[in-house]
């Protein structure tokens, strides 16, 4: 018995049960358009977070107060004699900006309009590490520094969100935690996620900051440090040079671990892969699941076709076919029905996708989630794999039928 007869008795068979056919069809359906969609929205959000990550440059260097060593006993806070000392360059070359960052939360209020956010105290250099480009007015000076101004720099969608405008608002006084600050800048929209979204920065001068912001016990204390280095390459060099200069500051003795740490872009990178990763893996493994349970429809509906197809059987054997044809008979629908729901379910997945990335980017996450190949071909060998493997027990059932019981059979 050749592929294409088996082929056209497999339709003809499900031609001849439309409605049972199509609800098994369904299954399948729903299990392969689950694995394609939660695979590409967790693709997507993988590379949402790198590409982030990555927009703030290779050169970017974060120091942080603490480590995880149990070894460190009373560590000290970074604090901005240590930005000081960093920004020293015959003990640290290969340093081109230190940008000290004092962040408390508060609110920020105009007029009516008011909410809880996070507020940064920053120097002048924090622009020239994060690569902050202005839409209008300046950003933070040495001067406004100094002489502790009330003055603020806003991201434009919180800009927009307080003040109805992003644009021709400088000049314009809010108020953070109760006190009046004058906007003297709004900066670039750059557009993110709720994750993390520099439209809704707000920026003040870190002197201020440091009277009008909860930042720890020490007065010169601040939460992290960034380091921007000049050259990409010089990373490693640099986070030696960085290494030496803190445990000089807080006389770390020689054998002691350090009371700080310092992370790179790699680091992150490599944080939020392992994250993606595993969340890709999940919601796979949850599609694959509604795969599974189509997979056993399939078997439950060849199972009633081989009962009620008994005689059938029985007298195809009679008239001289072999077991492995009514193995490869029963195979064939299996998989028919299998593939059908396949190529189905790959256009479906692709159009929830294409739904959820729609309503992401209007809610304001944009999320651009594209339907890879590799998706695709994972899903379309996995439902292939379901229709053989649930078949097959079906399949194999019919085929050993003996001819004299099955043509007995009523």
């Amino acid at each position: 018995m050749n592929i294409l007869l088996n082929l056209k008795e497999a339709l003809q068979s499900l031609n001849a049960n439309k409605l049972r056919s199509l609800l098994t069809i369904l299954g399948i359906v729903i299990g392969v358009a689950s694995v394609i969609a939660l695979l590409s929205i967790g693709e997507s959000a993988g590379d949402s977070i790198t590409g982030e990550i990555e927009s703030i440059g290779t050169n970017v260097i974060y120091i942080l107060s603490g480590n995880d060593s149990d070894d460190v006993t009373n560590p000290k806070d970074l604090t901005l004699q240590d930005a000081e000392a960093l920004a020293n360059s015959r003990r640290a070359p290969e340093v081109a900006y230190v940008a000290p960052v004092i962040s408390g939360g508060s609110e920020i209020s105009y007029g009516a309009e008011g909410r809880e956010t996070s507020i940064s105290g920053v120097t002048p250099d924090y622009q020239f590490v994060q690569n902050i480009t202005m839409a209008e007015g300046d950003f933070i000076s040495e001067a406004q520094v100094e002489g502790r101004s009330a003055v603020v720099v806003l991201g434009p969608e919180i800009a927009q969100n307080l003040l109805g405008r992003s644009s021709g608002i400088i000049g314009s006084a809010v108020r953070i935690g109760g006190y009046p600050f004058r906007v003297i800048g709004v900066t670039e929209a750059k557009g993110g996620s709720a994750f993390n979204n520099p439209d809704n920065n707000v920026f003040i001068p870190i002197s201020t900051a440091q009277t009008r912001l909860p930042h720890g016990d020490s007065p010169n204390a601040v939460q992290f440090i960034l380091v921007s280095v000049a050259q990409a390459e010089d990373a490693d060099q640099a986070i030696q040079q960085i290494t030496d200069v803190l445990r000089s500051t807080h006389r770390i003795p020689p054998r002691s671990p350090n009371d700080f740490s310092i992370l790179n872009q790699q680091d992150f990178l490599a944080v939020a892969a392992s994250i993606t990763n595993v969340l890709t893996i999940f919601l796979g493994g949850i599609g694959a699941i509604s795969l599974l349970v189509g997979g056993i429809g399939i078997m439950n509906i060849m199972l009633v076709s081989v009962t009620e197809r008994t005689r059938e059987i029985g007298l195809r054997k009679a008239l001289g076919a072999r077991k492995k044809d009514i193995l490869l008979q029963f195979l064939t629908e299996s998989v028919l029905l299998s593939m059908i729901g396949g190529l189905l379910g790959i256009a479906l997945g692709w159009a929830i996708a294409l739904v959820v990335s729609q309503i992401a980017t209007r809610s304001g996450t944009p999320l651009e989630i594209t339907v890879t190949a590799n998706s695709v071909l994972l899903a379309t060998l996995f439902s292939a794999a379901v229709g053989i493997f649930f078949g097959y027990y079906p399949a194999n059932r019919a085929a050993s039928l003996a001819p004299v019981e099955a043509l007995r059979y009523e």
